[in-house]
């Protein structure tokens, strides 16, 4: 099952600037790996992962979210969109809510109040674990939105393309490529790219809703 992510063709300025801010909203947990503009899930910290409205931007990918009940606080990448939900990684979720790891005390409920305010990148540098601090992207899948990344940008400065063809790491090659947008819009990559190469070394993985089990994300 490939990533094939229908990115929007046509990237506006707004969906590029940077968009600080913050406010109330009402958090809901989400257990299954997905990112819109095609961060690879083997080369980040899947349990914190912001699931948002609107689309994610070249500068502002970081986000700290703060429970209204507890006061605990997590630190997000916001890398994907919803419908209209403020869904969170359940692990972070139920960190909110009872202070522990899903996979040590799962718990399970709907929108817990808290509110959100833009952070920084460097406070979401240890969650960009697999590409020394830049975010991962996979070659075959994520050039619309580096081509609507201006070179200054946040992502035109830190990204790194990886010759993998989906998001859950199944498919393809561990391997970077480069890019010259002087020259092409085309990675080059050591193996062809986007091949659909079964890939093994790098699991992504998921902790399911209610269990708090270990699932190998698909």
């Amino acid at each position: 099952m490939f990533f094939t992510a229908t990115i929007i063709m046509a990237i506006t300025s707004a969906s590029v600037a940077s968009a600080w801010g913050g406010g109330s909203i009402r958090v809901t947990p989400h257990d299954k790996y997905s990112s819109s503009i095609g961060v690879l899930g083997c080369k980040i910290n899947t349990n914190r992962v912001a699931y948002w409205p609107g689309w994610p931007s070249c500068d502002d990918l970081c986000v700290r979210v703060t429970h209204a009940a507890s006061g605990r606080s997590v630190h997000l990448l916001r890398i994907d969109s919803s419908a209209g939900a403020h869904d969170i990684s359940y692990d972070a979720w139920n960190y909110l809510v009872t202070g522990q790891s899903a996979s040590a005390h799962p718990v399970v409920g709907g929108g817990e109040a808290a509110t959100w305010e833009s952070a920084p990148m460097e406070a979401c540098a240890d969650l960009l674990v697999g590409a020394g601090g830049r975010l991962p992207l996979t070659a075959a899948n994520s050039m619309n939105f580096v081509a609507g990344c201006p070179p200054g940008s946040w992502v035109g400065r830190h990204r790194a393309l990886f010759n993998i063809a989906n998001q859950a790491c199944t498919y393809g090659f561990d391997e970077e490529c480069w890019l010259d947008m002087a020259f092409s819009n085309q990675p080059q990559c050591p193996h062809p790219l986007g091949l659909p190469t079964p890939l093994t070394t790098t699991p992504v993985w998921d902790i399911e809703y209610g269990t708090g089990r270990w699932v190998r994300a698909v």
